[in-house]
């Protein structure tokens, strides 16, 4: 009987054991609760400083994780094996979790400070009213270049990549919807555009360009550029502008025929432990000084029309950065084209990508 009693006590010690490292583990991927907050960003796409004062002023302990691509976002989200109380997605990701039933509505009682955020900003076609996202940050796609590497050449169309004079000099972002977008403008197609004869074109097209393409790269791009290892690059406009930092031989253009205008908002998704919580992050985050914190560290451009006055007037004039409505009137945002026809653009950029080889 004393036998039995002891493998009995031993098996409730085990069990409680078990239950701690359980909730250990949990903690420490991401599952969250009343005193946490687990928040999935993109990387470098915060000023860690923030959240050091975001937790001394809620008192709430921040688990910060990163992803390189929508796709993977979405895809362990909806996995659901992690619990995140914040992600920050981009417009078509948006629309397709709002499809799949993968977010939460936002309350908008609780964000006094959304009052900031640029009403042309809001109320966007991926998000009507902006039930499920609050902006974070935007910008477009476009081309950056070393004119003194390059004999003191400019750019103003996508086409001017084609030319021979620019063999081997050419840095690519590695994204489907860039690439394959940037094709379809130069073709004065849109970049949403789903038909296939206008997608071989595209692709045809591309196929030309890669003499001229060094390589296709994710982040190193930046340091790439930087560092002179090639005199063109096609990039986000945050990264332009990180790159310009680090050289100022450097400059940034949107190209004639048009081009991406992307928006990256916050959302809580479906799963999350703290929902109120994530809303004083959120809030937190719309606080015009901590915007122009941020976007001041990030480099991209902030929606916080209030936030401008705390920016220096060199980020905030700067209309390459922050281009007047007359221009991202004339851009396209991408739109949630399906699951079929996404990975179609992933197979024709995967093609590109081998045509290179």
């Amino acid at each position: 009987m004393n036998q039995l009693l002891r493998m009995l006590l031993l098996v409730v010690i085990l069990g409680f054991a078990l239950m701690y490292g359980a909730s250990a583990l949990n903690s420490s991927e991401g599952f969250s609760g009343a005193n946490t907050l687990t928040i999935y960003n993109w990387g470098d796409y915060i000023d860690p400083d923030l959240i050091s004062e975001f937790e001394k002023e809620s008192g709430i302990k921040v688990i910060y994780q990163t992803f390189d691509s929508n796709e993977a976002m979405m895809t362990k989200i909806e996995q659901g094996g992690t619990t995140f109380d914040i992600s920050v997605p981009s417009e078509y990701a948006i629309s397709k979790m709002k499809e799949e039933n993968l977010l939460l509505p936002i309350d908008k009682s609780k964000l006094p400070n959304l009052k900031y955020i640029n009403p042309r900003f809001m109320n966007l076609s991926f998000d009507p009213n902006n039930e499920y996202s609050i902006p974070y940050f935007w910008g477009t796609v476009g081309i950056v270049y070393n004119s003194e590497m390059l004999g003191g050449r400019t750019f103003k169309s996508w086409n001017d990549l084609w030319d021979p004079s620019l063999r081997n000099q050419i840095l690519l972002v590695d994204g489907a919807r860039e690439v394959i977008g940037f094709g379809l403008n130069s073709l004065h197609y849109s970049l949403n555009d789903t038909n296939e004869d206008h997608l071989q074109e595209a692709k045809a097209k591309l196929n030309k360009l890669t003499p001229n393409v060094k390589a296709i790269v994710g982040d190193e791009i930046k340091m790439l550029l930087a560092n002179e290892e090639a005199a063109v690059g096609v990039v986000w406009s945050g990264d332009a502008s990180e790159i310009m930092d680090a050289n100022d031989k450097l400059d940034y253009v949107v190209p004639e025929e048009g081009s991406n205008l992307w928006f990256d908002n916050m959302v809580i998704p479906k799963t999350a432990k703290n929902v109120e919580g994530a809303h004083k992050f959120i809030n937190f985050m719309l606080d015009p000084k901590h915007a122009a914190q941020n976007a001041e560290y990030v480099g991209y451009a902030t929606p916080n029309a209030k936030a401008l006055e705390y920016l220096p007037e060199d980020i905030s004039g700067d209309k390459r950065f922050y281009p007047a409505p007359e221009l991202t009137s004339k851009l396209e945002v991408y739109k949630n084209l399906g699951k079929k026809m996404l990975a179609h653009y992933n197979e024709l950029f995967l093609e590109f990508k081998m045509h290179r080889k």
